[in-house]
């Protein structure tokens, strides 16, 4: 049985690829990758990342709420205020306890916490931030953007991995076809390119290690792939009830139809080989949206660069789709911003669904022999596109895939 379609009518990004979503769409439809040295990691096995550039807290928040908030609270305030812009919306008019906010983390801050460890192994314990613990909690970016806006509805994180952004979007949609919410802030944010992460991640193996060529270190599907990049960022997408956007003659960008998530259990890091899970998330998803495979026209991938997420989602889409629609894989530009990323995904499949145009997935440059799928690649794709998945996965085995269809 099929769910109410939630409108979306708001955006906001920050991204490696732009501070806004105007910037990064610009940015992500040239498919030119973000990726360079980073100076946090000099002297590390992996040394570049995806960052956002001019993030500049102080002169955006102000020096006060900057001493509150991480790396990852102030990029999520910074889109949640220009979605909530975007959505035409004032919080001085909306009726604040029917205003909710979820948001994705994949991971509470991996950059507060070793400073202030720090000091405690240097025998400094009175030197400790008291702000250390409401800055690194993982909740506090949902509580930091309702105390920001005025948000008085439910107010929480989601947390599932790499699917954190993808799975707070869908309880969003719950919230509102519930109908314990009129409007929702809805989405990801999170802060990878760290010292901790680049040494975890590194010793699984999981990351490129092409320090020579940051800017081609990211390369979904490719044959010579080798593992992903770090990034960071966040994506807020405002959803309503339909009837309320109506009521308050708003603009709908788009509409999210359908959604569901799903466990491979199957292995802690490892995605099932053949993609099971994510084809059951996906199956259950265009259910959801009253849709069949053929009615989707493009598929925005969760497309890490490792050998085997890129493998298993490929052989996941051939599970549902007959002929898989052009994919592309945003990860190739931005680097994997983990909690974030399938919020930052969805908030680029609204603009695709918008503008009809599909940005390029960067540095394709030998198809992996063993993936059959049409990914576009060097240059935007115009398309007819009434509907678009977009798929998340992470460790654990959790998957996540959401299904929107154009306004």
């Amino acid at each position: 049985m099929s769910g109410q379609a939630i409108a979306v009518t708001g955006l906001g990004l920050v991204t490696p690829a732009g501070m806004g979503t105007a910037a990064t769409w610009e940015h992500m439809c040239t498919g030119a990758p973000t990726a360079t040295s980073d100076p946090e990691l000099a002297g590390l096995a992996v040394d570049f990342s995806c960052r956002v550039r001019d993030l500049d807290g102080r002169r955006r928040l102000g020096g006060r709420l900057c001493m509150r908030l991480d790396r990852f609270g102030q990029m999520a305030i910074i889109a949640a205020r220009e979605a909530v812009i975007h959505a035409r919306l004032d919080s001085k008019d909306w009726d604040a306890p029917r205003v909710g906010v979820v948001l994705g983390v994949g991971a509470n801050s991996l950059s507060t916490y070793p400073v202030e460890f720090g000091r405690l192994r240097d025998g400094h314990a009175d030197k400790v931030s008291p702000f250390a613990l409401p800055r690194s909690v993982p909740n506090m970016v949902a509580g930091a953007v309702s105390l920001d806006l005025g948000a008085q509805g439910p107010s929480f994180t989601t947390s599932s991995a790499c699917a954190s952004g993808a799975t707070a979007l869908a309880v969003a949609c719950d919230l509102l076809r519930s109908g314990a919410c009129d409007i929702v802030i809805s989405g990801g944010s999170e802060s990878a390119s760290s010292v901790m992460c680049s040494v975890t991640f590194g010793q699984m193996q999981a990351l490129s290690k092409r320090c020579h060529d940051p800017a081609g270190a990211s390369r979904p599907f490719d044959a010579d792939r080798d593992g992903f990049v770090l990034g960071e960022g966040a994506g807020i997408l405002v959803l309503e009830r339909t009837s309320h956007a109506r009521a308050r003659g708003a603009r709908t960008l788009a509409y999210l139809a359908g959604y569901a998530s799903s466990c491979d259990a199957y292995h802690y890091t490892s995605p099932h080989p053949e993609g099971d899970g994510l084809a059951q998330a996906i199956r259950s998803a265009l259910a959801d949206a009253d849709l069949a495979p053929h009615d989707i026209g493009h598929v925005n991938a969760h497309g890490t660069s490792t050998a085997l997420n890129d493998a298993t989602e490929a052989r996941a889409l051939h599970q549902v789709f007959r002929r898989p629609p052009p994919v592309t894989a945003n990860k190739s530009v931005i680097g994997h911003s983990m909690g974030a990323a399938g919020a930052i995904e969805a908030a680029m499949t609204v603009l695709t669904l918008q503008h009809q145009l599909i940005p390029p997935t960067a540095n394709l440059d030998r198809m992996d022999s063993a993936i059959d799928l049409d990914i576009v690649t060097k240059i935007p794709r115009p398309a007819r596109i009434d509907a678009a998945l977009s798929a998340s996965s992470g460790f654990g085995g959790q998957n996540a895939a959401l299904v929107l269809t154009r306004a």
